[in-house]
């Protein structure tokens, strides 16, 4: 491992934090979905879900119980999960295959129902994918090495409060700004990584700077 930059660089001769670099499930992850962009409803309501289940756990435990959430929340579709009556909270309490806490579980259903709740509200143009968008900064971080990543930011901030506003829980400005990389809103890839700038939404370039595409 670089012990400046906290990058390894892989047997495939690629560049990666060394989260991503051990564990092949995260390296997939972290090589194929973590940073693209997230633009549909379900997807972008699925990554809201399962960022406030990580909460306290690490993201490994959550990506490999990403299959099972998937079954026990009818795929993550908000229409589905905002239905859901205290006969499924207690359905999805006994399921040992995802994460059994009550708090997070009932704070999926009533974001399932804030999530349905915007695509009508004359206040947010898009739904949930136009307001968690509408918070992407106008750059994004250029880190060189991990310790200059941040964990929020006023961007984080503002939308963790607006969506605390519009009914939703489990949504603090770490976990959002956690959102935010993973959805492509912020790339917070280290310069050096083979996927710095790879998510379309920014053009990165060591010697150049960042430009929005």
């Amino acid at each position: 491992m670089n012990v400046e930059t906290g990058l390894i660089v892989g047997a495939d001769g690629l560049a990666r934090p060394a989260w991503a670099s051990v564990d092949p499930l995260l390296q997939q992850y972290y090589d194929t979905e973590w940073g693209m962009p997230v633009r549909d409803e379900r997807g972008l309501f699925e990554r809201v879900s399962l960022e406030g289940f990580q909460s306290g756990l690490s993201w490994a435990t959550i990506l490999r119980k990403r299959p099972a959430f998937r079954e026990a929340f009818d795929d993550f579709d908000p229409d589905a999960v905002a239905a859901y009556t205290d006969d499924d909270v207690e359905r999805l309490m006994t399921d040992a295959r995802i994460v059994r806490n009550r708090a997070k579980i009932t704070a999926t259903i009533a974001n399932a129902r804030a999530t349905v709740a915007l695509r009508h509200d004359d206040t947010v143009e898009g739904g949930l994918v136009g307001l968690v968008w509408s918070f992407k900064p106008d750059t994004t971080p250029r880190p060189e090495r991990l310790s200059e990543i941040p964990t929020s930011s006023p961007e984080s901030v503002a939308l963790a409060k607006t969506l605390r506003a519009k009914g939703f829980r489990f949504v603090g400005p770490t976990t959002m700004f956690a959102l935010m990389e993973a959805v492509g809103i912020v790339d917070t890839h280290l310069l050096a990584s083979h996927r710095r700038g790879s998510s379309g939404v920014w053009l990165t370039d060591v010697g150049c700077g960042s430009l929005e595409t």
